[in-house]
């Protein structure tokens, strides 16, 4: 949650960026001036790149998450702040940890920018968080109880009616990611038309990749086992949803919880028990000891652990070396295959 003297901050800092004469852009941009793009996360950057191809060189493109920040701990700074007010196009997920940006947005310089809210262009594909049978329960900061137990659904039930959260790891289905594209292609088409039939031939193009790859990923679900289980946080219901998946996992995708209870380890050896399951899964930037140890609870104690990538931990070195958002996808549908076969 954003904090009201946080808000008010925001607000200070742009009207201080206005006093100091910030200039307007969208269809009011000096001639030959470049497209300011900013983007919070990873993904939306990758793509507004592809789109974008060799053109790519013509905008300022602003990745603010880089370097393994986490989308639920980010908290803008200054500079962050003042180049969104100016900017051409801005793209945020859109979720609860996106709260600081409606904020920032109210205030902007430029009121051409065009907004592209992930959450919003998804609309009935965004999903409510999601607690599964043994997920740990994480503790309410005021009175430091459980929300539930874990394998406890009664429970669970009771404490989360009265109050609906969604899953913001929406980028984690390459058909969401197809969605996306086609509207950043159109966003960049009204911002830059003389150049709108190359952005458009880039989105169709990259379309088709991503559309490839959901096949592929398809063919790997079609294997003997049909669950997948982490010894970690959960962030890829939108990818298991989309090829018919369970899961079983420590946490949720946006949980801040880092230690297992026994009773939570316990029932997820039991899981890997059960089904047989060859792999145990963590994700980007665990120190997989959960993993580790629902692995030596098991009886057999010689499953796999690998990681499947949700692309909260990328850094700019990764994107120097040439990591994309279909070269991340490419490796987590290797790690598929290994679980599932």
């Amino acid at each position: 949650m954003l904090r009201k003297s946080y808000k008010w901050l925001i607000i200070a800092l742009i009207s201080a960026a206005i006093l100091c004469g910030c200039t307007a852009g969208g269809p009011n941009r000096p001639e030959g001036e470049k497209l300011r793009i900013v983007t919070t996360i990873f993904p939306e950057y990758d793509w507004v790149r592809q789109i974008l191809g060799d053109r790519a060189g013509d905008a300022d493109i602003t990745l603010l998450m880089e370097n393994g920040v986490d989308l639920h701990s980010y908290q803008p700074a200054v500079d962050d702040i003042i180049r969104i007010s100016d900017c051409d196009l801005f793209i945020y997920v859109g979720g609860e940890s996106d709260e600081w940006a409606d904020d920032a947005l109210k205030e902007a310089v430029n009121k051409d920018m065009v907004v592209l809210n992930l959450m919003d262009i998804l609309a009935d594909r965004v999903k409510e968080e999601e607690t599964v049978e043994g997920m740990q329960a994480e503790e309410d900061e005021h009175t430091g109880e459980s929300y539930r137990n874990a394998g406890d659904e009664e429970a669970g039930e009771s404490q989360h009616d009265a109050r609906v959260e969604y899953d913001e790891h929406v980028w984690l289905s390459l058909r969401n990611a197809s969605v996306i594209c086609d509207k950043i292609a159109e966003a960049l088409s009204g911002l830059d038309p003389a150049n709108a039939d190359h952005y458009r031939s880039n989105a169709k193009n990259y379309r088709e990749k991503l559309e490839a790859l959901d096949e592929r990923f398809g063919e790997a679900a079609k294997g003997s086992v049909k669950t997948l289980l982490f010894g970690d946080r959960f962030p890829f219901r939108y990818l298991t949803e989309d090829y018919g998946l369970d899961y079983y996992a420590a946490f949720t995708g946006c949980s801040a919880e880092t230690e297992a209870s026994f009773e939570t380890v316990i029932f997820l050896a039991g899981k890997v028990n059960e089904l047989e399951l060859p792999v145990i899964l963590t994700i980007d930037g665990s120190d997989g000891r959960i993993a580790e140890t629902v692995r030596d609870n098991t009886k057999s104690r010689d499953q796999e652990i690998l990681t499947l990538d949700s692309m909260q931990s990328v850094t700019q070195k990764d994107i120097s070396d040439g990591v994309t958002y279909i070269s991340i996808m490419e490796n987590n549908l290797k790690v598929l295959e290994k679980s599932l076969k």
